[in-house]
């Protein structure tokens, strides 16, 4: 996770994660992603349902139901174990998570418990009741998926109607005082719907975008095709860069940020250095901080069956379930060799991800993404757009 607007316009600097020790439980929401123990964030897919058909759907979610989900009883186990390991949030997806009819008690449970507790969500489901209930609980962020305006969204989520029922959900959760945000995952069908969003921003009101790359992972597995090139992505990145700016100078500032491509952060303090040095230095020390990709270490995930994954795309990879053991003691267990070199996984891979001068700001981005493209886990990552040349400045 790449903060564009923290670090390309200067709305974080180095000393202020410094200032709460980068201890993940005293950071606020904002600075986690500087934290130095890394205490993961965990993302519980509550169900598999979903009563929409996404094409991207990294969980191949289904309108039915499964019969394999954890329990209310079994969730709050699992929420006592999370709060006690030192878990600062817990993201609940899915499938689509308000099919669940118990999720705003399981939120308000984890939020008793002293987590942070947020929804990744479609947003058709949320009624002015519901949103209001989600305040009452002390729900911190809801956000929204969204793949582009009406056309291209309800095409994207295979249900006629989603764009209009997701707006009436952003507008009845700012109606309540829910701070909510989008969620926009980038391909080729949708690149061009990037403007649009910035524009949706503005014109709503809304505080908050994270731009996801795409995850060669569930449905998504049949999109590599559909993937940016690498030209492609440098150009949205920096389309990205520069519409914060724009919002940012005209006194309109959002907080926007890139996922699962952590080559935004060379990128970012590249294109720094020839237009800002100093504040370029300033980034340095924060990309530093972050130190790239966490799969396994600064976030996991836990499906609708207990299994305990590396992060949410992992699916076919489990190191457990929690209703054998409890997620601290999964999670901290070494003798699985893939969540020991997980845990340094700088020193495995190969290529020119292992010579690469950013390694230690990158870890070696996305594994799962080498996996699917040239099975190997340890191979570069295919969506890396770094040039040869860029690979090797780390001053």
């Amino acid at each position: 996770m790449i903060g564009i607007s923290k670090l390309y316009c200067g709305t974080v600097e180095p000393s202020d994660a410094l200032r709460y020790g980068r201890l993940s439980s005293s950071l606020p929401s904002h600075l986690l992603q500087f934290s130095a123990d890394k205490r993961p964030v965990v993302v519980w897919n509550v169900t598999r349902r979903c009563n929409l058909k996404c094409v991207h759907c990294y969980a191949h979610a289904e309108d039915r139901h499964f019969a394999n989900e954890l329990s209310f009883d079994e969730g709050k186990t699992l929420i006592d174990d999370l709060a006690g390991f030192g878990v600062p949030v817990l993201l609940f997806s899915g499938g689509e998570p308000l099919v669940r009819k118990d999720l705003p008690d399981l939120a308000a449970y984890a939020v008793d418990k002293g987590m942070r507790a947020v929804i990744s969500t479609n947003g058709t489901l949320i009624t002015a009741e519901l949103a209001r209930t989600l305040k009452d609980i002390g729900l911190s962020y809801v956000g929204i998926s969204l793949d582009g305006m009406e056309k291209i969204n309800d095409r994207f989520r295979g249900v006629p109607g989603a764009f209009g029922k997701a707006m009436q959900g952003i507008r009845n959760c700012q109606a309540a005082g829910i701070k909510v945000g989008l969620r926009f995952t980038i391909n080729k069908a949708n690149v061009g719907e990037i403007p649009a969003i910035f524009d949706l921003l503005e014109e709503m009101d809304i505080p908050r975008v994270c731009f996801y790359h795409l995850v060669y992972a569930g449905r998504g597995s049949t999109m590599v095709d559909e993937d940016l090139s690498h030209a492609e992505t440098r150009a949205a990145v920096d389309l990205i860069i520069d519409r914060t700016k724009d919002l940012h100078d005209r006194g309109k500032p959002k907080e926007v940020l890139t996922v699962d491509n952590h080559a935004d952060g060379p990128y970012l303090y590249l294109r720094l250095l020839k237009e800002d040095p100093q504040r370029a230095g300033e980034v340095f020390d924060l990309l530093k901080m972050n130190e790239g990709n966490n799969t396994g270490r600064g976030i996991g995930c836990v499906s609708w069956d207990g299994s305990v994954h590396p992060d949410q795309f992992w699916r076919h990879h489990s190191f457990g379930n929690v209703k054998d053991r409890p997620f601290s003691e999964i999670w901290t267990d070494l003798s699985d060799p893939l969540m020991a070199k997980l845990k340094e996984k700088k020193n495995h891979v190969t290529g020119r991800c292992a010579a690469c001068g950013w390694l230690d700001i990158c870890a070696g981005n996305f594994r799962v993404r080498a996996e699917a493209v040239y099975d190997d886990i340890w191979a570069p990552d295919p969506a890396c757009y770094l040039t040869d040349a860029e690979i090797q400045k780390t001053e």
